[in-house]
Order: structure tokens, then sequence, then C-alpha cells
């Protein structure tokens, strides 16, 4: 029997056991998406205890303490810390299976030195471990993300964001890791959202340029991808329910537009109309600049709507979209290509039904310019787990280049989920290490070295033209 996450936790060949060591784990890291706020990088912010590392926001965690039946009271509510914590550690030995629980022990092993198990009985001992840990210098913001290895984080933000924390960021000299703006313009796409309009009033205050129809729309987000240009941005992202493509004249948008800014809610094909042609003038802006578009979809969001009145959004109510593909994806990324203004494009869907769709699809369009230049993103939130990244990787290797593959991201709002980039490397390399061992690919470490490598690092490197 191996001890419980020894030093081979998840490498289950010899082979295994070298990849990784000797290939991947010191590898730096490359955090392309989370939703790290910059502010608390730029203050190098203080935690005072291990609930506000953990429990501050991570909807995760709340989900598994709702089903283990603790009161809200001791979830988002303003119960003592240290009482949350031990909500905590009661449900977490029932986590059996779930990544949460592996990565909740890479934390504490990794950023608290505690190689034991945490559960009711060392809620107490944990908890004043860390208590004196948190209060050296080494686990400050900052200090975390150094000694994590980590490189690049693009964060994300609204196209109305000041960037003013990443201008920061970027005068400091003595903080080496590059941070840099990720443009997400999603409350420019909601055209249906209640605070569609506030946010167009915002954007012409911002830049001074009436919002007053479509075209000077386009103009004003253009506009703001300049400014996020100058702060080093180089990628986007888009919260989709689903790739949509549904193409009408640049009149019948207008007036679309024009409905909406005069109160009027636009009917559901409307809305597919406007979101087409806002999605295709972004995407071929984003290949004009060189940027990456990331598009995310198959989340169903705020499930319960007396939750979501009372805490808002993100949680913890969201759930898997079953909406049944069409075309649409494939028929977008055709319409930029149609014109060469596909941009590199990465491709999450949140429904694990759809690998080998998105794996076919991108198939379609990659060409000689960058090699993967179309991407299936990583394994996304409910998707995460062992069990999820085995069938991405699984279906991408199916049936595509698995070695271009630009690998793990946090997708995370907390400061210690970079041991996800480690559980990612591990059972990348158990998946590889497997193969050899079984007489499928060859027992050549030079080719296998560089495949590990890429995947961890260096192919996210170079397609962010990070290095």
């Amino acid at each position: 029997m191996k001890k419980f996450m020894d030093e081979d936790f998840l490498l289950n060949s010899e082979t295994a056991v070298r990849l990784y060591h000797d290939y991947a784990e010191k590898l730096p890291i490359i955090d392309y998406h989370c939703h790290i706020n910059p502010m608390e990088i730029y203050e190098d912010r203080r935690f005072e205890n291990i609930t506000e590392v953990w429990l501050g926001g991570d909807h995760y965690k709340w989900r598994l303490m709702r089903a283990n039946g603790v009161q809200e009271h001791y979830i988002t509510g303003d119960a003592d810390p240290k009482e949350k914590f031990r909500q905590w550690a009661r449900t977490l030995p029932k986590a059996i299976g779930n990544p949460i629980y592996h990565w909740s022990h890479l934390e504490l092993k990794r950023y608290f030195g505690y190689d034991g198990i945490l559960n009711e009985q060392t809620a107490d001992e944990v908890w004043e471990l860390t208590l004196r840990k948190l209060k050296e210098p080494f686990l400050s913001a900052r200090n975390i993300i150094v000694s994590s290895g980590v490189t690049v984080i693009c964060t994300t933000d609204t196209p109305t964001d000041s960037l003013a924390w990443h201008k920061k960021i970027a005068a400091d000299k003595s903080f080496k890791v590059k941070v840099l703006p990720t443009f997400r313009p999603d409350k420019a796409l909601n055209i249906e959202k209640p605070d569609f309009t506030d946010f167009i009033d915002s954007l012409s205050m911002l830049n001074g340029i009436p919002v007053y129809s479509f075209a000077t729309l386009c103009d004003a987000l253009k506009e703001r991808m300049d400014y996020f240009s100058e702060l080093g941005c180089v990628i986007s992202d888009h919260a989709l329910s689903y790739v949509m493509y549904e193409p009408a004249p640049e009149a019948v948008v207008e007036e679309i537009y024009r409905k909406r800014i005069r109160g009027v809610i636009p009917d559901a094909r409307e809305q597919l109309v406007y979101k087409t042609a806002l999605m295709m003038f972004l995407g071929r802006e984003y290949s004009n600049r060189g940027w990456i578009m990331q598009l995310h979809y198959g989340a169903l969001r705020d499930n319960n709507t007396p939750m979501y009145k009372t805490l808002g959004s993100d949680t913890g109510f969201d759930c898997i979209d079953n909406y049944s593909l069409s075309a649409g994806l494939s028929a977008f990324l055709n319409a930029l290509e149609k014109t060469g203004q596909l941009p590199r494009t990465i491709v999450y869907s949140l429904n694990p039904v759809d690998n080998a769709y998105i794996d076919t699809v991108i198939g379609c369009f990659q060409d000689s310019s960058i090699p993967g230049k179309l991407q299936h993103g990583a394994a996304w939130w409910f998707n995460d787990h062992k069990a999820g990244l085995m069938e991405h990787l699984t279906s991408l290797a199916s049936c595509g280049l698995l070695s271009n593959f630009i690998g793990m991201l946090t997708d995370s709002r907390s400061f210690l989920s970079y041991t996800r980039h480690e559980y990612f490397r591990r059972i990348l390399c158990d998946m590889l290490g497997g193969m050899v061992e079984a007489g499928e690919y060859p027992e050549d470490y030079e080719a296998l070295k560089s495949i590990v490598q890429d995947i961890s690092y260096y192919n996210a490197a170079r397609y962010i033209k990070a290095i």
C-alpha cells in the first residue's frame, strides 16, 4: 500500500516517477487564466488566518459544506473564523474522490509544511500551525506567487476597468512576475442583462464617446483594447452560454442595439444576432492585434433563485448546462477563417461530453502560423479532477496533438491554488508513463522530456509570447 500523498503521489509507475521528478516538478508556472485580484498582489496582502485563505470566496468548498448540512452562517455568514474552519475540517474527510481533498492537503503540505490529515480531530492543531505560519513574511501574496515559481499571471478584467493596480505592479521593479490584464467584455455582450445599459453609460463616460449605436460601441471597445494593450494585454476571455452564430445585415444589428438602448429587451433570436455580430467584430480585432481569444461555455448559472438573491453570483449555485451543441462553434470559427482573421483561440466547455467535439472542430482550423493555434482549454471547473483531466487529455491525444497542449491554469481566486499545476503535472506524467510501461510509446526520454516540459510550461509560454 502506498503512503497517503507521498512524494510519488498519483505516479503509478517507475517511468511516471522519472517523468515527473526529473522533468516537470521544478518547472515555472504560467497562469494564463485566473481571477486573482491585482490589488491584493500590489498591496502584498497578508492573511489573518486559514479561513481567509481557504473559505473567503471559494464556492468549491462552500458547495461541499452545504452538501454536508453545514449552516450557511458558517459558510458565508459572520460566524467566528475558527468555527468556520472547524466546519470545513469536519466536512473534508467526507470528500473522498473529490479533487478538493487532494488540493487542500497539497496546500497544507507545500505552504504550511503540514504532513498530517485534516479532520475534526486535527482542526485545532492545523488552525494554530497555520495561524503562526501566516504571520511569517513568506506567506504574503507576493511571496506565495514567487515561491510557487509563477512567472506570468493573466487576471480577468472588464473593459471599463482602470487597470490602476496593473500599472502600479508594472512600475514596481522589485516584483519580477508579469501581471497582465485579460480583456473580458461579457457586459458588452450580454444585451439581455438588466445592467447592460449601465455598462454602456460607463463606457460612454470613460471614453468620452456617446455609445449610441452598434458602430460606436465597436469604436469604444477598440479604444479600451488599445488601453489594455498598453498594459501588456495579449488575451481576451468570454463567458458564453454556448457558441452562437446567427449572422444578419448591419442594419438589423443596429436596430437591435438601438431598441435595447431605448429600454426594450430583444427577443431570443435578436440576442443571438447581436452577440454574433459583436463576437465577429471582437474576433477580427483580436486577430489584428495578435491577441488570444478564450471561449468558455456550457455553464448554467445562478440556479437557486433564493440564494442568488441573498448572495449574488459566483457563490456555488452553478451547474453544467446540457445544451445540445449545434454547429455554432464551427460556423463561428469558419466565418473568421474566411477573412483570414481567426485569432489564436482556446475553447473550453463545462460539459465533458463536448471533449471530442471540440477536439475535432479545432483540428479543422489549425494552420502553419503556430503549432497548436487552436487549443482545447484545460479541463474546466467541475472537470478539473483526476477523471476529468484524464478524459480531457485522452480525447485530445486521440483526436489531435497532445504534445502541443498549453497545459493547466488555476481559474482561481486563491493564492494557494498553484498546487493545481502540480496535481495536473502528476496526472499528465502518470498517463504518459503508463503508455511507456504498456509498450504504447517508446522509452525515449529525450522525446518524453520535451513533451512533458512543453505541456507543463513551454507551450503556454510560447503561446502567450512570454518567452
